[in-house]
């Protein structure tokens, strides 16, 4: 026995005398050294192909937890490895939903959300899918904007891709190391502008992520074609760059040349690799890269920038639906906004554009009914010279006014808008103006966080008697005043981009067309009920969410077939039910 163990070691030792040069004990050699290597000695960190059930377990992809049944147990290796019980996914569903209302801070339940996304994807799906209107505002805002801003110091696993100024002439290599090769929708940020929160640098990765885990769970978007990805070209928050668990490069932001060129060859790299049907979602990026980068790349790129068009999108979708209440047509309305950033100016054009294709009068007669407040007062043709690029169409014959209720008083619109990032701006004073100028106005806080909301839904309905038309970028409470709860509604982005996207890539569109964004509008207005309107609501509720989304994405595929956009040929009969047939449902499936 002791000559045959003999043969078969490396060195012709008996297992028996091999305690002492085992680098770990069970009569295991250590072949790689790897255990006997010091820090500074380099090893090769192998790993083995061949699935076994403990590796299985630690798949977020395939992993089922406590789900997996007798048979499977055995045929993949698990038994053991998980307690005897057999739970359904429902139970779990229902176990986890149980533990996360345990949590009191909402940063925790975003924690155990991610850490759900990392362990077994289907049932954070699943969890997310059927508790949409309680978890949204987890994995996206607000909570998701406290998460970015300590993403530093929660950060456990990459999630999606960090290409940095170190990674520059290498983006091509660096894409090729992302393990999911056939990618659709690739969601990326440069940290600068994130939410109302500001310059957040490559801690901004977690917008990316949650915009694209609502692609999956709102849009039905395949997991394993999405790709979150933060340009990290430094930051200029002091705070960061002073913080020693901050995760970004620790220099000033590049500008010019140096970041242009980064961006060049992202964009390049992404196409050469993915292909030309690749969607790129421009997410918070500052206003003077944002304008400029959805300029420079539209035409030779499937892109879309959220902020200028995702909000316009679902802003002009609410004013559409709100005639119902308002009366009118849009051309009868006078529109005001606080904030003349990408939100604004993108709603803007995209409402003057809709008043455009409804009445037939020129776009320069119909921006003529929409004015903006910026941080200098009402912008006006007397400004001209000064102001950037973007605003220059808004600049309208009037005399300077400063403050924002003069330019009420003056203007007298009948909707009120917020996009400012500047909580607290709509004061009394504005929205009792409001009020008295009209029997319903409309008010729009748009701003995110909650904390950056230019005012609140009790506000609003309060200060207004009852008589306001209220809906925020985060979501409010419902509110009762005298007798009468307000359900406000709530301007998300995420009603629009993810059936939008489904749209997109389900008809293989290979440039988005403003035409587009008008359709997923009009498709998001038409959803709203006569229920909804009752309670003061001028968008749906988030419950039929992927419904809602199914039907966008059939208008959007239907109007970029009409455009000559769409690749996926023939053409199916029933773009809504083609849609849902496309969905991603996270239920568990069964392995042989």
């Amino acid at each position: 026995m002791e000559s045959t163990l003999k043969e078969i070691t490396s060195n012709g030792d008996s297992v028996l005398d091999m305690k002492d040069k085992c680098g770990v004990g069970g009569g295991v050699e250590d072949m790689y050294g790897e255990d006997r290597a010091t820090e500074d000695q380099p090893i090769t960190p192998w790993t083995f192909s061949v699935a076994s059930g403990y590796s299985l377990l630690r798949d977020p992809h395939y992993n089922k937890g406590l789900a997996f049944t007798e048979a499977e147990r055995d045929a993949h290796y698990l038994r053991g490895l998980l307690p005897p019980t057999v739970l359904s996914q429902e139970l779990q569903e229902k176990r986890m939903i149980h533990n996360l209302r345990q949590y009191q801070v909402p940063l925790q339940r975003y924690m155990a959300m991610m850490d759900l996304q990392e362990r077994n994807e289907r049932l954070f799906y699943k969890l997310l899918i059927d508790h949409v209107e309680e978890l949204l505002p987890i994995v996206y805002t607000p909570t998701v904007g406290e998460a970015c801003q300590k993403y530093g110091s929660i950060f456990r696993r990459p999630q999606g891709l960090f290409i940095s100024l170190k990674e520059k002439g290498k983006i091509l290599e660096v894409l090729k190391n992302w393990p999911e090769k056939s990618i659709q929708v690739i969601v990326v940020t440069d940290g600068e502008r994130i939410l109302g929160l500001g310059d957040l640098g490559c801690q901004g990765m977690g917008i990316p992520v949650g915009k694209l885990s609502l692609y999956t769970a709102l849009g039905g978007v395949r997991p394993s074609v999405c790709l979150p990805i933060t340009i990290d070209v430094g930051t200029n928050n002091q705070q960061l760059l002073d913080n020693e668990f901050y995760i970004g490069l620790k220099q000033k932001r590049a500008t010019g040349q140096e970041y242009a060129e980064l961006l060049d060859e992202f964009m390049s790299a992404v196409k050469q690799n993915y292909g030309e049907k690749v969607l790129i979602q421009f997410e918070d990026f500052a206003n003077h890269n944002a304008f400029d980068l959805l300029a420079k790349y539209r035409t030779t790129h499937l892109v879309f920038n959220d902020d200028i068009q995702g909000t316009a999108s679902v802003v002009l979708a609410g004013l559409i639906a709100s005639l119902k209440l308002l009366g009118g047509t849009l051309a009868d309305h006078t529109f005001l906004f606080l904030g003349a950033g990408e939100a604004g100016t993108g709603i803007a054009e995209l409402i003057a554009l809709e008043i455009t294709k409804r009445t037939s009068v020129p776009l320069e007669e119909a921006r003529k009914k929409i004015w903006l407040v910026d941080s200098k007062g009402l912008v006006v043709s007397s400004r001209l010279e000064s102001l950037q690029h973007f605003k220059k169409p808004w600049a309208h014959d009037h005399e300077p006014v400063k403050e924002l209720i003069d330019a009420v008083k003056a203007i007298k619109p009948t909707v009120l808008i917020g996009t400012s990032g500047v909580g607290k701006t709509f004061t009394k004073e504005v929205v009792e103006t409001m009020a008295s100028l009209n029997p319903k106005p409309l008010i729009m806080a748009l701003s995110n966080p909650t904390s950056q909301a230019e005012c609140t839904a009790e506000e609003a309905y309060t200060w207004s008697k009852g008589h306001a038309i209220f809906a925020s970028g985060s979501p409010f409470d419902p509110f009762e005043y005298e007798g009468r709860t307000f359900v406000s509604g709530q301007a998300n982005n995420a009603y629009i981009f993810p059936g939008f996207g489904l749209g997109i890539i389900m008809s293989g569109t290979i440039r988005v067309h403003d035409d587009m964004l008008l359709a997923a509008s009009e498709a998001l207005a038409a959803q709203v009920t006569e229920e909804d309107y009752l309670k003061g609501r001028i968008y749906p509720p988030f419950t039929n969410i992927r419904k809602i989304s199914a039907h966008i994405a059939a208008e959007v595929a239907a109007k970029a077939y009409e455009l000559g956009l769409a690749t996926r040929l023939p053409r199916p009969t029933n773009l809504e039910k083609y849609a849902e047939s496309c969905m991603y449902t996270p239920v568990y499936r069964t392995y042989r």
